[in-house]
């Protein structure tokens, strides 16, 4: 027998069986002298894929199995605790965002109903992809059918691409009452507002379609793990049993276009009103100019920091371990920290939030 430390924390190993018209992998918790079962496996695994490849006999998998966030199950049960905790407080903290705005006319601005906006699809966003992991992490690996994978991949992209642009329509509108405060009203007109809204959801949703249904289109003939605890693009590309070249040279333009895209929109304006900032007579202007746009730059570069690294990079090179702790960052940290920076130096939102809680 190997010499493997046998008091090594337990492991998972992957059980392979024919089920369904497939091969699926079962995850199977077993000690540290069992890995090396998972090179037997994954050996076996690539010989099958190889010979249905020869054959032409490929037949779509019906169904993928989530490894989730975690398969190490001392640890399971405390990152559901806490998970579920950030789930609930996201929800709550976005909906009393958008009923503020809604309900208060001191907040009928720009800004607010951008901030709306940005709620509204958190909200939507955080309920995509947190089911998943709270399920992955109850009960270990499951499995999820083709359909509601790729349905839960469509408005994953939908919705991250919507907030890229969204981000960048808010750092227009910051552009535009700090560097043109005389003509605000004027170019942030509700009609101008809603039109910005509007394109951000329709570009997000034509990406969305080409992007899920290049992906979609592929032939999966197993195996069927995704080691993530939600169905993105990169583990999916990772399992296709034919040529992906194509699909992810559009998932890499499409990255570039809506990330790098909005990023430099974004930037653009925010290097504008720093410079408009530099050249303000009053400190005290400075200062309350600085502390509206501070809030703005932190989120923008949490979210872009961490998208950026993972869908701006060649699909099938990335570190998948490293990819779901940074694909947490945006799809749970972000939304939940959103509304606390964005209204943390707020005084409107402040006096509004003190009015509705009958705070003195």
């Amino acid at each position: 027998m190997d010499s493997y430390d046998q008091d090594k924390e337990p492991q998972f190993y992957y059980h392979l069986e024919y089920r369904s018209g497939h091969w699926a992998i079962n995850p199977v918790p077993s000690t540290a002298v069992e890995r090396k079962r998972n090179q037997n496996v994954n050996k076996l695994v690539s010989l099958q894929r190889e010979r249905s490849l020869e054959s032409g006999n490929m037949t779509r998998v019906q169904e993928f199995v989530l490894l989730g966030l975690s398969t190490t199950l001392d640890i399971r049960d405390v990152l559901l605790a806490i998970f579920l905790t950030l789930y609930l407080l996201t929800l709550l903290e976005n909906t009393l965002i958008i009923y503020l705005v809604c309900s208060h006319s001191e907040l009928h601005k720009p800004m607010y109903f951008f901030l709306g906006n940005l709620s509204c699809l958190e909200m939507c966003y955080v309920s995509v992809t947190m089911p998943s992991l709270l399920v992955g992490l109850r009960t270990g690996p499951y499995h999820i059918s083709f359909t509601a994978c790729m349905t839960q991949l469509f408005f994953f992209i939908v919705l991250i691409g919507t907030e890229c642009t969204l981000l960048a329509s808010m750092a227009y509108d910051r552009y535009v009452a700090i560097c043109h405060p005389l003509h605000y009203p004027l170019l942030m007109r509700p009609q101008v507002c809603l039109g910005l809204a509007m394109t951000s959801w329709l570009g997000g949703l034509l990406v969305s379609v080409v992007k899920t249904s290049c992906i979609a289109s592929l032939s999966y003939c197993g195996p069927n793990v995704l080691n993530h605890f939600f169905c993105d693009v990169s583990p999916l590309l990772n399992l296709s049993c034919t040529p992906v070249a194509l699909t992810e040279l559009v998932d890499f333009i499409s990255a570039i276009v809506i990330f790098c895209g909005t990023l430099l929109g974004a930037l653009a304006s925010y290097s504008a009103i720093g410079v408009a900032v530099l050249h303000m007579p009053s400190a005290a202007a400075r200062r309350k100019a600085f502390s509206t746009c501070a809030s703005h730059l932190v989120v923008v570069g949490i979210f872009y920091s961490a998208a950026l690294f993972i869908y701006c990079r060649p699909s099938r090179i990335r570190p998948m371990d490293l990819s779901k702790v940074l694909s947490v960052i945006y799809t749970v940290l972000t939304p939940m920290c959103n509304p606390i920076i964005y209204c943390l130096r707020n005084r409107e939102v402040h006096v509004v939030l003190r009015k509705t809680l009958h705070w003195p």
